[in-house]
């Protein structure tokens, strides 16, 4: 779910025809008017997100809710800003001498829970927050859930509302936020959007999907993990550990950079993001892998952003399909970018994030069968 729509089908539709939601609005009349990402015409409440992606997953992966299905089944599901909103709602209301917040209700793993009492889940519930990298340490930390033996099936993502006075005034103030629009790796970009949205998946390990005869979309191979240690908002110059992190994947998936046909990149249209993400490509995966970024038509949704990538890149496995770097008019680094979504073989595709703090995650995905947690 994403401001393209409220269906990962609908999403996959107008992002493949090069379609952007992004539009000049203003949710905030003390704040002037900027481009931005949104689901409706007002800031959409948190658990609408979780509520519409949960289910469509639960489904998709062909079970039903209410029944025996989830018993054991972990959640792990994050957010970087979680209910915010409702926080900064709650603050205004005690000042105002008027506080009626339930704030029991608003605590930073809500979504996780609210996740495991929609399909019934008596596993494990995690709820990661890693700015911008809390989708794919998700999508991981299900992983080795399952590879560790400790369930056979995960409900894992990420899921942000972001778009509140506080985040926007920040990330105003420190001069990220976009005057126009999201253009990642263009020599015209000026800045990220914000966008709301969030996307979950459904893990299970080989032996289940097989016996169930699931529909498989791909299957993680491995992850990189790493920090920075260096700033709280910029990248170490050196992206050393940016590096680590894409180095360390490969390794872990049995992978060499050669067997990577696209990566389908974080994308942010900042100018530290784009020339880290061109870098690390350049230096250790060569000018070959298809480039794809769609941050210029979903928004960058911050958490839940990788989580997001990950589930478009998994429908591109499963179409052998493209997905078009929207808002790429003139290329800032030669690389070789998706310019509009086309068929083609694709096996390996690396999914990269990368977030304040110096977080860097990047997760390999299959086409094929080559481990033992599969994505439904």
């Amino acid at each position: 779910m994403t401001a393209l729509g409220s269906s990962s089908q609908i999403n996959w539709q107008k992002l493949t025809a090069g379609e952007s939601a992004i539009a000049l609005r203003q949710p905030f009349l003390a704040l002037p008017p900027m481009p931005l990402a949104m689901i409706g015409k007002r800031p959409l409440p948190i658990n609408e997100i979780v509520r519409s992606v949960v289910q469509e997953a639960w489904t998709d992966a062909g079970l039903e809710l209410g029944t025996d299905s989830a018993d054991g089944s972990g959640i792990v599901i994050g957010s970087s800003r979680s209910h915010l909103r409702e926080w900064e709602a709650m603050a205004v209301q005690q000042r105002q001498g008027s506080f009626k917040g339930d704030w029991l209700a608003a605590l930073p793993h809500t979504p996780a829970l609210m996740a495991a009492r929609m399909i019934g889940s008596t596993g494990p519930v995690l709820a990661p927050m890693a700015a911008c990298a809390t989708g794919i340490w998700a999508i991981a930390q299900a992983a080795d859930l399952i590879r560790s033996g400790q369930c056979e099936r995960v409900v894992a993502g990420a899921v942000e509302s972001p778009i509140t006075p506080l985040t926007l005034a920040g990330f105003r103030k420190m001069g990220a936020l976009a005057k126009t629009g999201c253009y990642p790796f263009d020599c015209d970009r000026d800045g990220f959007v914000l966008g709301e949205g969030g996307a979950v998946v459904v893990l299970e390990s080989a032996a289940l999907a097989n016996k169930r005869n699931a529909c498989v979309y791909g299957e993680v191979l491995g992850v990189g993990i790493t920090n920075d240690s260096h700033h709280v908002s910029a990248f170490d110059p050196t992206y050393r550990m940016g590096k680590r992190a894409v180095t360390t994947c490969l390794q872990r998936s049995g992978l060499n950079p050669g067997d990577i046909d696209a990566v389908h990149t974080h994308g942010t249209s900042t100018a530290q993001n784009d020339r880290m993400e061109a870098a690390l490509i350049e230096q250790i995966l060569g000018s070959h892998p298809l480039i794809m970024a769609t941050k210029g038509s979903t928004g960058h949704t911050l958490g839940a952003s990788g989580a997001v990538v990950v589930a478009l890149s998994l429908m591109s496995l499963k179409r052998q399909q493209s997905l078009p770097c929207v808002g790429l008019r003139r290329p800032d680094f030669e690389l070789n970018f998706a310019q509009v979504a086309k068929a083609q073989p694709l096996s390996n595709i690396l999914c990269f994030s990368f977030g304040f703090g110096g977080q860097n995650a990047v997760l390999a995905l299959a086409s094929r069968s080559r481990a033992r947690a599969v994505l439904q």
